[in-house]
């Protein structure tokens, strides 16, 4: 029985436009912006069932989670939760970002680089001062929110409306991310962000797409402000004959099959209008085929090999169908699926193998990027390399590998806003919209 959790940042709001700190004010509400884009998530979720609605009570959430209702064809009742309210930050409140920036720079250069340890000291009735530690205290929000709420929804789907901050705390306290990670995970407004729990907090849990702003007219989310390093764009091949047949694929070179050459033309259509500075793939058929179509609106653009962006080597399982590698390896599939990090392909690689070489190919493809001054860059792998750069760039080990989903054709965005000097940010993660599902990953699961 899994619950699916869709999670929604309220619309664009006054404080939004001008760049303050809205925290738990109340003051500002939602802008005719925000107001429009709050009926179009409203229509893309028109037609899904929610056994609950669940919002903030802070009215920037609270009126957007009301006019997203409105159009819900089975509309359930809206209930307000204070464990869904954002991040309390109550000295900065009202403050636009340029004025903590410049007023208070140790603080906010501990608040951008080590959000766990950010503290303020907030004056008491007695005269004393007591530590607030703001990150830390919203994961503990986050915590008891889920706590509460799953167990309530066994097998049902929900929605949640909140902020930024509660947002991405919910969602990191989910995949494992830890709280100095609290900013290398982005909610736009009105992005929707999708979690599929196989039970309570704690259990496995998988990250089915993030930050999802199509339904907005924003293909990608918007570069953050001041952003001065490299975009990549992160792409799983079409889809193949083997992945349809659930076949393990590894290092066999399988071609696309017809559904996956139109995977890749939908997701070089999704990608046209972006201006791609360069492109790499593994050297793969499928990757490497589906590189090359997305590539035909951008023929100054040439297409770099990666040897380190090669999909896992499953050795004696690659060409065999699930059944049989159970048969033959009886139990060690199970292993596979729920402790991914303990297990050797016999005669293959284990994720830590794949998980160096992808890294290290991962790393030369951003210096190259930054030394040359590029800004975006399209880069085409497999379902387990991609899987394995997601835990990297969010400083999660090998055990988190099931956490994302990566769909055939599905886009992933990460940035590097301060270059190889700071921490990278998932920006949105398995975009599929452009293949026609809709807000949910329709395409084939396939195997590896």
């Amino acid at each position: 029985m899994t619950t699916r959790a869709i999670i929604v940042r309220h619309g664009q709001s006054s404080y939004n436009t001008e760049r303050r700190i809205q925290g738990r004010s109340d003051i500002s509400t939602l802008t005719q912006k925000g107001r429009d884009d709050a009926l179009k998530t409203g229509k893309a979720l028109g037609h899904l069932h929610f056994a609950a609605i669940y919002t903030s009570p802070l009215q920037r959430a609270k009126t957007t989670a009301e006019i997203i209702t409105q159009c819900l064809v089975t509309p359930a009742e809206i209930q307000t939760v204070d464990n869904l309210r954002e991040i309390d930050l109550p000295l900065w409140e009202g403050m636009r970002s340029q004025e903590v920036k410049d007023n208070l720079p140790q603080d906010y250069r501990l608040w951008k680089e080590q959000p766990d340890e950010f503290m303020m000291l907030l004056p008491q009735k007695d005269g004393k001062e007591q530590k607030y530690f703001p990150v830390l205290a919203l994961y503990e929000q986050a915590k008891q929110f889920w706590q509460e709420i799953l167990s309530r929804h066994e097998g049902e789907t929900i929605l949640i409306v909140g902020h930024n901050g509660i947002n991405r705390a919910l969602i990191s306290l989910a995949l494992g991310i830890v709280p100095s990670r609290y900013h290398s995970i982005q909610q736009s407004n009105c992005g929707l962000s999708i979690l599929n729990f196989s039970g309570n907090l704690g259990q496995s849990v998988q990250l089915e797409s993030m930050n999802q702003t199509g339904h907005l007219g924003e293909d990608l989310p918007s570069l953050r402000p001041n952003h001065r390093g490299v975009r990549l764009l992160l792409v799983r091949h079409g889809e193949t004959e083997w992945n349809r047949q659930t076949k393990f694929q590894g290092q066999i070179d399988v071609p696309l099959n017809d559904n996956g050459r139109s995977q890749s033309c939908l997701a070089g259509e999704f990608l046209k209008e972006v201006e791609l500075d360069f492109a790499v793939s593994s050297p793969m058929l499928r990757p490497k085929e589906t590189a090359e179509i997305i590539l035909q609106p951008h023929p100054q653009i040439e297409l770099q090999l990666f040897d380190g962006l090669r999909e896992i080597a499953h050795g004696l399982w690659e060409g065999k169908l699930e059944t049989e590698i159970e048969q033959t390896y009886p139990g060690e599939l199970e292993q596979w699926r729920t402790v991914p990090q303990d297990v050797q392909m016999p005669e293959g690689e284990n994720l830590q193998q794949v998980r160096d070489r992808s890294i290290e190919a991962w790393q030369q493809i951003v210096s190259f990027a930054l030394q040359k001054q590029l800004q975006t860059g399209l880069v085409v792998a497999h379902d387990a390399t991609n899987k394995v750069l997601l835990c990297h760039i969010l400083g999660l080990d090998n055990q988190y590998f099931w956490n994302f989903r990566q769909g055939n054709g599905a886009v992933s965005v990460i940035d590097y806003p301060q270059g190889l000097d700071g921490l990278p940010v998932l920006q949105a993660m398995n975009i599929t919209t452009h293949l026609g599902g809709g807000v949910f990953d329709k395409t084939a699961a396939g195997a590896l």
